[in-house]
């Protein structure tokens, strides 16, 4: 009668060890039938701590609603590729996601998401995060194998449990943009930050780019972010001229609820969607 109780010891104890015993894991590939597109592939990293990625039909959808063919998207904080890869099919060949990812053990799996569909998307991966300044930045994650994590020192609670540290570089965004992407900012659509809690620091970086080419964004309003931290994401996007909505189950097709700064304290965790509004500067 004591074996479920032994069970849950051993997988406490070896997830224990897991999360303090650095190791370098690879990435198995995940093949999707979509209606639209026919066969994807997805390249699924093997760490234990990451949650199994799945592409969907409803996911490419909606980031069809939030872009359109040939246009550019920026995801920042890319991850494996899990957002990246339907918004490169959303937009096809013609289009463009860059996407950054500071992290250079995860990064290796999203080059590889970038190589596959090749005829069906454009990605351009990028080992680098968004920062203030070019430079060598300091990233806390949660385990020794670096699965989850980001620029934690940057943000006001620091009971963030996430003692493992990484440097990585960063990268003047904006400065990047206007320098080698100048031609292709006119199609700029869609901006996606999952930064963990430093989103709203990103955003005040690329003021240029969010007044000339108004993008659509989404951003994550980070489960740690203080009161403070919170009102003032809120206003960052309100005073760049947005209008502010939740985001629900955008990797099923998406559901958006008008959000009033209120309501920033209503949820623990949760996406937001910013649209621009027609007249602003």
């Amino acid at each position: 009668m004591f074996t479920p109780m032994i069970k849950y010891i051993k997988r406490k104890l070896q997830k224990r060890h897991l999360k303090k015993t650095f190791q370098e894991y690879g990435s198995s590939l995940k093949i999707y039938d979509l209606p639209s597109l026919g066969e994807i592939s997805y390249a699924q990293w093997d760490h234990p701590f990451d949650k199994p990625k799945d592409i969907t039909e409803a996911n490419v959808a909606f980031y069809r609603s939030l872009t359109h063919p040939g246009s550019m998207v920026i995801d920042i904080g890319a991850h494996t590729g899990d957002t990246t890869v339907p918004m490169a099919l959303a937009i096809g060949k013609e289009g463009l996601v860059l996407a950054l990812e500071p992290n250079p053990y995860v990064f290796k799996v999203l080059e590889r998401n970038a190589t596959l569909n090749n005829k069906l998307a454009n990605i351009e991966p990028l080992c680098a995060a968004a920062t203030a300044e070019a430079g060598t930045f300091t990233f806390n994650y949660s385990d020794a194998s670096f699965c989850n994590g980001g620029f934690l020192s940057e943000i006001e609670n620091q009971k963030h449990r996430h003692s493992y540290t990484l440097d990585i570089q960063g990268v003047e965004l904006e400065k990047l943009l206007l320098d080698e992407y100048i031609d292709v900012l006119p199609n700029l659509t869609l901006i996606k930050i999952d930064a963990e809690g430093y989103d709203k620091e990103i955003l005040k970086t690329i003021p240029n780019i969010l007044y000339d080419y108004r993008p659509n964004l989404m951003v994550e309003c980070y489960k740690r972010l203080s009161k403070e931290e919170r009102f003032e994401l809120y206003d960052v996007l309100d005073n760049f001229g947005y209008d502010i909505y939740y985001l629900e189950n955008f990797e099923m097709g998406g559901e958006r609820q008008k959000l009033e700064k209120a309501n920033m304290l209503d949820r623990r965790h949760f996406e937001i969607l910013a649209l621009p509004k027609q007249q602003h500067r």
